[in-house]
């Protein structure tokens, strides 16, 4: 399939020959009786309905030269594999994400909760950023970088996969996680710099607060955009933390620090956007995948391959296996 949907042809309306095979499969059957040798019996009950392999063989004769005719046209109509070299010159974005993992994120508004969803989001924009470097850092209360910037996206989406709920002390230190990705980024060479930052919060936690953090991203001209997660009013969420680590589950208020996650954006460059179902999510990073995109030149180098002699070939074989069959191994006496 893939060889053959590379094929042009360089003197296509030579197809217009086909229409010689339906005629010559008339001409054949309108003669094969009157051509046919006949045997006078007196009487042919004791061979009638034997058939031998080699009578069978000979009505399929023709066949072979009406396809050996077909392959004679396709090399007619010169088939040229087309090879195409593409060069690309990428100018990629260095783009770290953020991602909250405070026990909040395992709230029940989202399907099947909010971290479950983020993730799987954030793998679908991963993927559209080919030519991009892409890091990872997460938070509760405290931070880490869970993927430094890398172009290897497979080995980004398996952390992402990784990523659960208290692996960390609980909390939500937003400035801590927001100054782990900028120090990821401060050595970055890239013209553009950005960072994803989603939480479901109020900073509660941490050392850094995150208008600090936010300082210094505007200095290294790092661009935030911030998301917060979460429906209106209430949701099932954790309120409780059993002995055994399991999550007692209740109905909790949803608090989003908006006006924080705002001006963290306008002070950067940045855009804020509250997410609370996953359709608005996808949107959202569809709408920053718009707004941060790579610059790319490709130079298309078109090569081209004859191909004619394989079906001359073709066309070949087969004339000479129904003149092998015609005429040495069904030889028939006139």
């Amino acid at each position: 399939m893939g060889w053959w949907s590379n094929l042009e042809f360089e003197s296509p309306w030579f197809f217009l020959l086909l229409v010689i095979i339906p005629f010559m499969i008339w001409w054949h059957f309108r003669n094969f009786e009157s051509s046919a040798a006949n045997i006078n019996l007196p009487n042919v009950d004791a061979i009638d309905g034997v058939k031998s392999i080699k009578s069978k063989i000979y009505k399929w004769l023709p066949l072979l030269r009406w396809l050996a005719t077909a392959a004679f046209i396709v090399a007619l109509a010169r088939p040229q594999l087309v090879l195409k070299e593409e060069e690309v010159k990428a100018e990629g974005i260095d783009i770290v994400l953020v991602m909250d993992l405070s026990s909040s994120m395992l709230s029940r508004d989202f399907n099947p909760d909010r971290l479950s969803v983020s993730k799987e989001v954030a793998k679908q924009f991963v993927d559209k950023r080919q030519y991009d470097r892409i890091g990872l850092a997460v938070f509760a209360g405290e931070s880490f970088t869970q993927c430094p910037l890398t172009s290897d996206h497979k080995i980004l989406k398996e952390f992402l996969d990784q990523l659960q709920c208290g692996l960390l002390e609980d909390g939500t230190a937003i400035g801590m996680g927001l100054a782990a990705a900028v120090n990821r980024l401060k050595e970055s060479e890239s013209k553009s710099k950005v960072v994803i930052l989603l939480t479901d919060g109020v900073n509660n936690a941490g050392y850094i607060k995150p208008m600090q953090a936010a300082e210094i991203a505007e200095q290294i001209d790092v661009k935030v955009y911030t998301i917060g997660v979460g429906t209106m009013g209430e949701a099932i969420a954790p309120i409780q933390r059993r002995s055994d680590g399991t999550y007692v589950f209740g109905r909790s208020r949803v608090e989003i620090d908006e006006e924080l996650l705002t001006e963290i954006a306008r002070l950067t460059g940045g855009r804020y956007y509250r997410a609370t179902n996953q359709a608005a999510l996808e949107e959202i990073y569809n709408q920053i995948d718009q707004l941060e995109k790579t610059e790319i030149e490709v130079n298309v180098l078109t090569r081209y391959k004859n191909e004619f002699r394989i079906f001359l070939s073709i066309g070949l074989i087969l004339l000479c296996l129904e003149w092998i069959l015609r005429y040495l191994y069904l030889r028939v006496v006139p």
